[in-house]
Protein backbone atom coordinates (compact mmCIF):
# COMPACT_ATOMS: atom_id res chain seq x y z
CA UNK A 1 0.00 0.00 0.00
CA UNK A 2 1.39 3.09 -1.02
CA UNK A 3 1.13 6.81 0.81
CA UNK A 4 -1.95 7.97 -1.20
CA UNK A 5 -3.88 4.95 -0.15
CA UNK A 6 -2.83 4.80 3.51
CA UNK A 7 -3.28 8.71 3.78
CA UNK A 8 -6.70 8.55 1.64
CA UNK A 9 -9.24 8.13 3.96
CA UNK A 10 -8.15 11.39 6.11
CA UNK A 11 -7.34 13.91 3.47
CA UNK A 12 -10.45 13.10 1.48
CA UNK A 13 -12.47 13.79 4.53
CA UNK A 14 -10.82 17.22 5.48
CA UNK A 15 -13.28 19.83 6.18
CA UNK A 16 -13.51 22.28 2.68
CA UNK A 17 -16.29 24.31 1.47
CA UNK A 18 -18.18 23.35 -1.37
CA UNK A 19 -17.92 24.58 -4.63
CA UNK A 20 -20.85 26.18 -6.08
CA UNK A 21 -22.76 24.29 -8.69
CA UNK A 22 -22.98 25.99 -11.62
CA UNK A 23 -22.29 30.06 -12.57
CA UNK A 24 -22.24 32.22 -9.77
CA UNK A 25 -23.89 35.70 -10.74
CA UNK A 26 -21.33 38.69 -10.62
CA UNK A 27 -23.33 40.96 -8.04
CA UNK A 28 -22.80 37.40 -6.03
CA UNK A 29 -19.70 36.90 -6.07
CA UNK A 30 -19.10 40.82 -5.08
CA UNK A 31 -20.80 40.37 -2.08
CA UNK A 32 -19.18 37.54 -0.88
CA UNK A 33 -15.59 39.15 -1.86
CA UNK A 34 -17.21 41.90 0.31
CA UNK A 35 -18.35 40.03 3.34
CA UNK A 36 -15.11 38.22 3.89
CA UNK A 37 -13.01 41.41 3.75
CA UNK A 38 -15.39 42.79 6.70
CA UNK A 39 -14.86 39.50 8.26
CA UNK A 40 -11.01 40.08 7.83
CA UNK A 41 -11.13 43.70 9.30
CA UNK A 42 -13.16 42.30 12.04
CA UNK A 43 -10.86 39.54 13.29
CA UNK A 44 -7.91 41.73 13.17
CA UNK A 45 -9.53 43.84 15.70
CA UNK A 46 -10.70 40.97 18.16
CA UNK A 47 -7.71 40.96 20.80
CA UNK A 48 -6.17 37.99 21.65
CA UNK A 49 -7.57 37.58 25.40
CA UNK A 50 -5.50 36.59 28.38
CA UNK A 51 -2.35 38.57 27.03
CA UNK A 52 -0.17 40.78 29.24
CA UNK A 53 1.76 43.64 27.83
CA UNK A 54 5.60 43.77 26.25
CA UNK A 55 4.41 41.83 23.44
CA UNK A 56 6.87 41.46 20.55
CA UNK A 57 5.80 40.43 17.15
CA UNK A 58 7.95 37.61 15.97
CA UNK A 59 6.88 38.57 11.80
CA UNK A 60 7.86 42.31 12.45
CA UNK A 61 8.84 43.97 9.01
CA UNK A 62 7.33 41.08 7.57
CA UNK A 63 3.44 42.08 8.88
CA UNK A 64 2.53 43.89 5.70
CA UNK A 65 3.02 40.83 3.16
CA UNK A 66 2.03 38.25 5.64
CA UNK A 67 -1.34 40.04 6.38
CA UNK A 68 -3.04 39.41 10.15
CA UNK A 69 -2.44 41.28 12.81
CA UNK A 70 -0.07 41.51 16.15
CA UNK A 71 -2.33 40.92 19.25
CA UNK A 72 -5.19 40.21 17.51
CA UNK A 73 -7.27 36.84 16.65
CA UNK A 74 -5.61 37.03 12.83
CA UNK A 75 -1.96 36.69 14.54
CA UNK A 76 -0.42 34.26 12.33
CA UNK A 77 -1.95 35.70 9.40
CA UNK A 78 -1.39 34.11 5.67
CA UNK A 79 2.03 32.69 6.93
CA UNK A 80 0.65 29.40 7.43
CA UNK A 81 -1.04 29.07 4.10
CA UNK A 82 2.33 30.42 2.52
CA UNK A 83 4.70 28.07 4.47
CA UNK A 84 2.41 24.88 3.31
CA UNK A 85 2.33 26.54 -0.47
CA UNK A 86 6.34 26.57 -0.10
CA UNK A 87 6.34 23.12 0.66
CA UNK A 88 3.92 21.32 -1.30
CA UNK A 89 5.59 23.36 -4.29
CA UNK A 90 9.01 21.97 -3.38
CA UNK A 91 7.72 18.49 -3.11
CA UNK A 92 5.83 18.44 -6.22
CA UNK A 93 8.87 20.48 -8.33
CA UNK A 94 10.80 17.52 -7.16
CA UNK A 95 8.35 15.20 -8.31
CA UNK A 96 8.38 13.73 -4.34
CA UNK A 97 4.31 13.53 -4.54
CA UNK A 98 3.61 10.71 -7.16
CA UNK A 99 0.60 13.42 -7.62
CA UNK A 100 -1.06 13.95 -11.10
CA UNK A 101 -2.81 17.55 -11.21
CA UNK A 102 -4.84 16.52 -13.71
CA UNK A 103 -6.30 13.40 -12.18
CA UNK A 104 -9.25 14.14 -10.21
CA UNK A 105 -8.81 11.98 -7.13
CA UNK A 106 -5.33 13.85 -7.09
CA UNK A 107 -6.01 17.06 -6.75
CA UNK A 108 -8.31 15.89 -4.34
CA UNK A 109 -5.23 14.14 -1.77
CA UNK A 110 -3.00 17.57 -3.42
CA UNK A 111 -5.61 19.63 -1.99
CA UNK A 112 -6.43 17.58 1.40
CA UNK A 113 -2.47 17.53 2.11
CA UNK A 114 -2.19 20.90 1.67
CA UNK A 115 -5.08 21.79 3.97
CA UNK A 116 -3.70 19.11 6.32
CA UNK A 117 -0.24 20.81 6.13
CA UNK A 118 -1.87 24.16 6.63
CA UNK A 119 -3.43 23.15 10.13
CA UNK A 120 -0.36 21.58 11.16
CA UNK A 121 1.37 24.83 10.20
CA UNK A 122 -0.72 26.92 12.06
CA UNK A 123 -0.16 25.44 15.82
CA UNK A 124 3.68 24.85 14.81
CA UNK A 125 3.70 28.48 14.19
CA UNK A 126 1.44 29.60 17.17
CA UNK A 127 3.47 27.28 19.71
CA UNK A 128 6.56 29.31 20.10
CA UNK A 129 4.29 32.67 19.84
CA UNK A 130 2.79 31.55 23.03
CA UNK A 131 5.02 29.16 24.97
CA UNK A 132 8.80 30.20 23.83
CA UNK A 133 10.27 33.77 24.72
CA UNK A 134 7.19 35.29 26.29
CA UNK A 135 6.20 36.56 22.19
CA UNK A 136 2.27 36.45 23.84
CA UNK A 137 3.40 36.63 27.16
CA UNK A 138 0.46 35.38 29.12
CA UNK A 139 -0.97 37.33 32.49
CA UNK A 140 -0.68 35.45 35.56
CA UNK A 141 -4.15 34.93 36.48
CA UNK A 142 -7.47 35.29 34.64
CA UNK A 143 -10.96 34.90 35.68
CA UNK A 144 -13.34 34.24 33.45
CA UNK A 145 -17.22 33.91 34.67
CA UNK A 146 -16.15 32.87 38.46
CA UNK A 147 -13.87 30.56 36.70
CA UNK A 148 -9.74 31.38 37.71
CA UNK A 149 -7.24 30.21 35.18
CA UNK A 150 -3.98 29.98 36.19
CA UNK A 151 -0.53 30.90 34.10
CA UNK A 152 -0.42 27.68 32.12
CA UNK A 153 -4.36 27.80 31.58
CA UNK A 154 -4.16 31.43 29.98
CA UNK A 155 -1.60 30.03 27.96
CA UNK A 156 -3.25 27.61 26.33
CA UNK A 157 -6.49 29.82 25.73
CA UNK A 158 -3.85 32.20 23.76
CA UNK A 159 -2.84 29.04 22.06
CA UNK A 160 -5.97 28.00 21.10
CA UNK A 161 -6.98 31.75 19.70
CA UNK A 162 -4.88 31.91 17.62
CA UNK A 163 -4.74 28.49 16.29
CA UNK A 164 -8.63 29.16 15.99
CA UNK A 165 -7.60 32.32 14.18
CA UNK A 166 -5.02 30.40 11.74
CA UNK A 167 -8.04 28.05 10.75
CA UNK A 168 -10.32 30.49 9.87
CA UNK A 169 -8.07 32.54 7.63
CA UNK A 170 -7.46 29.40 5.82
CA UNK A 171 -11.21 28.91 5.02
CA UNK A 172 -11.89 32.83 4.34
CA UNK A 173 -9.49 32.04 1.69
CA UNK A 174 -11.13 29.32 0.43
CA UNK A 175 -14.45 31.02 0.10
CA UNK A 176 -13.17 34.02 -2.09
CA UNK A 177 -11.14 31.38 -4.04
CA UNK A 178 -14.49 29.32 -4.72
CA UNK A 179 -17.42 31.88 -3.94
CA UNK A 180 -15.45 35.14 -4.72
CA UNK A 181 -13.54 37.14 -7.20
CA UNK A 182 -9.61 36.84 -7.06
CA UNK A 183 -8.19 34.68 -4.11
CA UNK A 184 -7.68 35.34 -0.29
CA UNK A 185 -4.42 35.55 0.33
CA UNK A 186 -4.33 38.55 -2.52
CA UNK A 187 -7.00 40.23 -0.62
CA UNK A 188 -5.61 40.28 2.72
CA UNK A 189 -2.29 41.46 1.51
CA UNK A 190 -4.37 44.15 -0.27
CA UNK A 191 -6.60 44.87 2.91
CA UNK A 192 -3.48 44.75 5.06
CA UNK A 193 -1.19 46.93 2.76
CA UNK A 194 -3.95 49.65 1.79
CA UNK A 195 -4.75 50.14 5.73
CA UNK A 196 -0.89 51.10 6.18
CA UNK A 197 -1.07 53.08 3.27
CA UNK A 198 -3.77 55.24 4.22
CA UNK A 199 -2.24 55.47 7.97
CA UNK A 200 0.77 56.67 6.69
CA UNK A 201 -0.59 59.74 4.28
CA UNK A 202 -3.43 60.75 7.63
CA UNK A 203 -1.65 59.94 10.50
CA UNK A 204 -1.83 63.10 12.59
CA UNK A 205 1.85 62.67 14.08
CA UNK A 206 5.14 62.77 12.92
CA UNK A 207 4.82 59.63 10.70
CA UNK A 208 1.89 61.04 8.89
CA UNK A 209 3.36 62.66 5.40
CA UNK A 210 0.39 65.75 5.33
CA UNK A 211 0.70 66.04 9.03
CA UNK A 212 4.68 66.10 8.69
CA UNK A 213 4.80 68.66 6.15
CA UNK A 214 1.79 70.81 7.55
CA UNK A 215 4.38 71.58 10.47
CA UNK A 216 6.82 71.89 8.34
CA UNK A 217 5.16 74.45 6.23
CA UNK A 218 3.31 76.36 9.27
CA UNK A 219 6.85 76.07 10.79
CA UNK A 220 6.41 74.12 13.94
CA UNK A 221 9.17 72.28 12.74
CA UNK A 222 12.10 74.21 12.15
CA UNK A 223 13.76 72.86 8.88
CA UNK A 224 16.50 75.12 7.26
CA UNK A 225 15.84 73.66 3.88
CA UNK A 226 19.40 75.67 2.52
CA UNK A 227 21.27 73.75 4.74
CA UNK A 228 22.71 70.22 3.70
CA UNK A 229 21.16 68.72 6.56
CA UNK A 230 17.74 70.52 6.37
CA UNK A 231 17.78 69.12 3.02
CA UNK A 232 18.64 65.56 4.20
CA UNK A 233 15.84 65.80 6.78
CA UNK A 234 13.00 66.41 3.83
CA UNK A 235 14.57 63.63 2.38
CA UNK A 236 14.58 61.45 4.52
CA UNK A 237 11.61 58.92 5.73
CA UNK A 238 11.49 60.76 9.55
CA UNK A 239 10.77 64.29 7.86
CA UNK A 240 9.51 65.43 4.48
CA UNK A 241 9.71 61.43 3.43
CA UNK A 242 9.90 62.87 -0.13
CA UNK A 243 12.06 60.11 -1.29
CA UNK A 244 9.21 57.69 -0.05
CA UNK A 245 6.55 59.69 -1.87
CA UNK A 246 8.52 59.63 -4.67
CA UNK A 247 9.25 55.61 -4.43
CA UNK A 248 5.51 55.25 -3.69
CA UNK A 249 4.46 56.66 -6.96
CA UNK A 250 7.83 54.81 -8.50
CA UNK A 251 6.30 51.21 -7.52
CA UNK A 252 2.75 52.01 -8.59
CA UNK A 253 4.34 53.47 -12.22
CA UNK A 254 6.37 50.57 -12.74
CA UNK A 255 4.19 47.82 -11.56
CA UNK A 256 1.19 48.74 -13.85
CA UNK A 257 3.61 49.22 -16.97
CA UNK A 258 5.33 45.90 -16.12
CA UNK A 259 1.40 44.21 -16.05
CA UNK A 260 0.83 46.02 -19.72
CA UNK A 261 4.51 44.81 -21.62
CA UNK A 262 3.18 41.06 -22.71
CA UNK A 263 3.65 39.14 -25.86
CA UNK A 264 0.42 38.48 -27.81
CA UNK A 265 0.14 35.23 -29.40
CA UNK A 266 -2.21 35.25 -32.54
CA UNK A 267 -5.54 32.86 -32.19
CA UNK A 268 -8.06 31.70 -34.68
CA UNK A 269 -10.86 29.62 -34.14
CA UNK A 270 -10.96 26.16 -35.92
CA UNK A 271 -15.22 26.22 -36.97
CA UNK A 272 -15.92 29.91 -36.51
CA UNK A 273 -14.78 31.68 -39.30
CA UNK A 274 -13.96 35.09 -38.73
CA UNK A 275 -13.28 34.39 -34.65
CA UNK A 276 -10.39 35.78 -33.86
CA UNK A 277 -8.44 36.10 -30.27
CA UNK A 278 -4.80 36.49 -28.80
CA UNK A 279 -3.66 34.68 -25.84
CA UNK A 280 -1.10 36.82 -23.89
CA UNK A 281 2.39 36.09 -22.36
CA UNK A 282 2.87 38.74 -19.67
CA UNK A 283 6.27 40.03 -18.53
CA UNK A 284 4.78 39.32 -15.05
CA UNK A 285 3.83 36.78 -16.45
CA UNK A 286 3.72 34.35 -12.67
CA UNK A 287 2.56 37.20 -11.53
CA UNK A 288 3.61 38.34 -8.10
CA UNK A 289 2.97 35.68 -5.86
CA UNK A 290 5.71 34.26 -5.68
CA UNK A 291 7.29 36.48 -4.12
CA UNK A 292 5.18 36.20 -1.42
CA UNK A 293 6.53 32.57 -1.06
CA UNK A 294 10.31 34.03 -1.43
CA UNK A 295 9.49 36.95 1.44
CA UNK A 296 7.67 34.04 3.57
CA UNK A 297 10.63 32.05 3.43
CA UNK A 298 13.21 34.77 4.90
CA UNK A 299 10.29 35.08 7.40
CA UNK A 300 10.79 31.99 8.48
CA UNK A 301 14.36 32.12 8.76
CA UNK A 302 14.55 35.10 10.78
CA UNK A 303 11.73 33.33 12.85
CA UNK A 304 13.48 30.90 13.92
CA UNK A 305 16.42 33.08 14.69
CA UNK A 306 14.40 34.89 17.34
CA UNK A 307 13.39 31.44 18.88
CA UNK A 308 16.47 29.85 18.89
CA UNK A 309 17.73 34.02 20.45
CA UNK A 310 15.10 33.90 22.95
CA UNK A 311 16.17 30.47 24.48
CA UNK A 312 20.04 30.83 24.32
CA UNK A 313 20.37 34.43 24.75
CA UNK A 314 23.74 35.60 24.80
CA UNK A 315 25.17 32.00 24.83
CA UNK A 316 23.89 31.65 21.48
CA UNK A 317 26.82 31.28 19.24
CA UNK A 318 28.04 34.05 17.02
CA UNK A 319 27.54 32.27 13.71
CA UNK A 320 24.40 32.52 14.18
CA UNK A 321 24.27 36.14 15.40
CA UNK A 322 24.03 38.52 18.04
CA UNK A 323 20.70 40.03 18.68
CA UNK A 324 20.37 44.09 19.57
CA UNK A 325 16.78 45.17 21.21
CA UNK A 326 15.49 41.67 19.62
CA UNK A 327 16.91 42.51 16.33
CA UNK A 328 20.16 40.79 14.56
CA UNK A 329 22.94 42.74 14.54
CA UNK A 330 25.34 40.44 13.37
CA UNK A 331 26.12 36.80 11.89
CA UNK A 332 23.91 34.55 9.90
CA UNK A 333 20.81 35.53 10.71
CA UNK A 334 21.91 39.38 10.56
CA UNK A 335 23.18 38.58 7.07
CA UNK A 336 20.34 36.97 5.71
CA UNK A 337 17.91 39.43 6.70
CA UNK A 338 16.05 41.62 4.40
CA UNK A 339 16.73 45.09 3.71
CA UNK A 340 13.50 46.43 5.29
CA UNK A 341 14.02 50.08 4.93
CA UNK A 342 16.75 52.81 3.83
CA UNK A 343 18.06 52.57 7.47
CA UNK A 344 19.08 49.34 7.19
CA UNK A 345 21.93 49.89 4.35
CA UNK A 346 23.19 53.12 4.84
CA UNK A 347 26.25 52.51 6.67
CA UNK A 348 27.27 56.10 6.99
CA UNK A 349 24.56 57.46 9.12
CA UNK A 350 24.17 56.78 12.89
CA UNK A 351 21.13 54.36 12.38
CA UNK A 352 23.24 51.47 11.37
CA UNK A 353 26.08 50.57 13.75
CA UNK A 354 27.42 47.77 11.32
CA UNK A 355 30.43 48.58 8.54
CA UNK A 356 30.28 48.72 5.33
CA UNK A 357 31.43 45.65 4.65
CA UNK A 358 28.93 43.81 6.36
CA UNK A 359 25.98 46.41 4.97
CA UNK A 360 26.98 45.24 1.29
CA UNK A 361 27.15 41.38 2.37
CA UNK A 362 23.66 41.67 4.10
CA UNK A 363 22.67 43.46 0.79
CA UNK A 364 24.02 41.03 -1.89
CA UNK A 365 22.35 37.70 -0.01
CA UNK A 366 18.68 39.79 0.12
CA UNK A 367 19.44 40.64 -3.86
CA UNK A 368 20.87 37.44 -4.33
CA UNK A 369 17.85 35.33 -2.34
CA UNK A 370 15.32 37.38 -4.00
CA UNK A 371 16.10 37.66 -7.78
CA UNK A 372 17.08 34.06 -7.81
CA UNK A 373 14.49 33.00 -5.65
CA UNK A 374 12.42 34.88 -7.56
CA UNK A 375 12.78 33.34 -10.81
CA UNK A 376 12.89 29.40 -9.08
CA UNK A 377 9.48 29.92 -7.00
CA UNK A 378 7.97 31.64 -10.70
CA UNK A 379 9.04 28.58 -12.44
CA UNK A 380 7.52 26.39 -9.75
CA UNK A 381 4.49 28.52 -9.42
CA UNK A 382 3.91 27.68 -12.89
CA UNK A 383 4.02 24.46 -13.33
CA UNK A 384 2.05 23.41 -10.31
CA UNK A 385 -1.43 26.13 -11.42
CA UNK A 386 -1.16 24.92 -15.08
CA UNK A 387 0.15 28.02 -16.40
CA UNK A 388 2.85 25.85 -18.13
CA UNK A 389 3.45 25.22 -22.27
CA UNK A 390 1.24 22.30 -22.10
CA UNK A 391 -1.80 22.86 -19.63
CA UNK A 392 -1.64 26.17 -21.81
CA UNK A 393 -1.35 24.69 -24.82
CA UNK A 394 -4.24 22.08 -24.08
CA UNK A 395 -6.21 25.08 -23.00
CA UNK A 396 -5.89 26.48 -25.75
CA UNK A 397 -6.99 23.24 -27.90
CA UNK A 398 -9.72 22.63 -25.39
CA UNK A 399 -11.80 26.21 -26.34
CA UNK A 400 -11.26 24.94 -29.87
CA UNK A 401 -8.58 27.80 -31.28
CA UNK A 402 -5.64 27.26 -32.86
CA UNK A 403 -2.26 29.41 -34.34
CA UNK A 404 -2.66 30.51 -37.43
CA UNK A 405 -0.36 28.84 -39.52
CA UNK A 406 0.39 26.15 -37.23
CA UNK A 407 -1.83 22.56 -37.50
CA UNK A 408 -4.34 21.81 -35.01
CA UNK A 409 -2.20 19.63 -33.05
CA UNK A 410 -1.32 19.90 -29.09
CA UNK A 411 1.65 18.97 -29.49
CA UNK A 412 2.24 21.66 -32.32
CA UNK A 413 1.09 24.83 -29.88
CA UNK A 414 3.05 23.39 -27.17
CA UNK A 415 6.38 24.45 -28.73
CA UNK A 416 4.96 27.22 -29.98
CA UNK A 417 4.70 28.20 -25.96
CA UNK A 418 7.85 26.96 -25.26
CA UNK A 419 9.19 30.03 -26.87
CA UNK A 420 7.88 32.48 -24.64
CA UNK A 421 6.89 30.86 -21.35
CA UNK A 422 9.88 29.48 -19.88
CA UNK A 423 11.73 32.65 -20.70
CA UNK A 424 9.59 35.02 -19.77
CA UNK A 425 8.66 33.30 -16.27
CA UNK A 426 12.30 33.30 -15.09
CA UNK A 427 12.63 37.20 -16.31
CA UNK A 428 9.97 38.25 -14.89
CA UNK A 429 10.17 36.14 -12.02
CA UNK A 430 14.04 37.85 -11.34
CA UNK A 431 12.86 41.47 -12.25
CA UNK A 432 9.99 41.46 -9.35
CA UNK A 433 12.35 39.96 -7.13
CA UNK A 434 14.55 43.04 -8.03
CA UNK A 435 12.20 45.70 -7.78
CA UNK A 436 10.87 44.44 -4.29
CA UNK A 437 14.75 44.87 -3.04
CA UNK A 438 14.80 48.19 -4.64
CA UNK A 439 11.66 49.46 -3.01
CA UNK A 440 12.44 48.69 0.20
CA UNK A 441 15.65 50.39 0.24
CA UNK A 442 14.82 53.21 -1.02
CA UNK A 443 11.44 53.19 1.63
CA UNK A 444 7.73 53.99 1.11
CA UNK A 445 5.08 55.82 2.60
CA UNK A 446 3.42 54.25 5.42
CA UNK A 447 4.64 51.17 7.75
CA UNK A 448 4.26 48.76 4.50
CA UNK A 449 7.64 48.17 2.99
CA UNK A 450 8.87 48.52 -0.47
CA UNK A 451 7.81 44.24 -1.22
CA UNK A 452 4.32 44.77 0.52
CA UNK A 453 3.66 47.81 -2.26
CA UNK A 454 4.94 46.38 -4.88
CA UNK A 455 2.93 42.89 -3.74
CA UNK A 456 -0.62 45.32 -3.20
CA UNK A 457 -0.33 47.21 -6.46
CA UNK A 458 0.20 44.16 -8.57
CA UNK A 459 -2.36 41.94 -6.91
CA UNK A 460 -5.01 45.25 -7.04
CA UNK A 461 -4.28 45.33 -11.36
CA UNK A 462 -4.44 41.16 -11.70
CA UNK A 463 -8.43 42.03 -9.56
CA UNK A 464 -9.07 44.49 -11.48
CA UNK A 465 -8.72 42.63 -14.91
CA UNK A 466 -10.63 39.52 -13.00
CA UNK A 467 -13.62 41.80 -12.38
CA UNK A 468 -13.45 42.77 -15.47
CA UNK A 469 -13.19 39.56 -17.06
CA UNK A 470 -16.27 38.76 -14.84
CA UNK A 471 -18.41 41.57 -16.03
CA UNK A 472 -17.69 40.79 -19.26
CA UNK A 473 -18.66 37.44 -19.37
CA UNK A 474 -21.50 38.47 -17.07
CA UNK A 475 -22.56 40.17 -20.66
CA UNK A 476 -21.69 37.93 -22.92
CA UNK A 477 -22.70 34.09 -21.51
CA UNK A 478 -21.34 32.61 -24.55
CA UNK A 479 -17.76 33.34 -23.22
CA UNK A 480 -18.00 31.41 -19.76
CA UNK A 481 -18.14 28.25 -22.14
CA UNK A 482 -15.20 29.24 -24.36
CA UNK A 483 -12.99 30.18 -21.49
CA UNK A 484 -14.11 27.04 -19.36
CA UNK A 485 -16.00 28.92 -16.68
CA UNK A 486 -19.51 26.96 -16.80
Amino acid sequence: MGWKEAAEPVLTRMPAVQRPEGHVPFKRKLAWTAGILVLYFFLTNVTLLGTASGATDLFGEFRAILAGEHGSLLQVGIGPIVTASIVMQLLGGANLLGLNTDDPRDQILYQGLQKLLVIVMTALTALPMVFAGGFLPAQPALSIGGLTLGSFEVQLLIFLQVFIGGILILYMDEVVSKWGIGSGIGLFIIAGVSQRLVAGFLSLNEEGFFYSWYQIITGQMNVDVLSSDGLFFLLSHEGGQIVALFTTVLIFSVVVYAESVRVEIPLSHARVKGARGRFPVKLIYASVLPMILVRALQANIQFMGQIIYSQMGESMPAVLGTYTDDQPASGFFYYTAPIYSPDDWMWWTAAVSQDAWQVMIRVSVDLTFMIVGGAIFAIFWVETTNMGPEATARQIQNSGMQIPGFRQNVGVIEKVMERYIPQVTVIGGALVGLLAVMANMLGTIGAVTGTGLLLAVSITYKLYEEIAEEQMMEMHPMMRQMFGKE
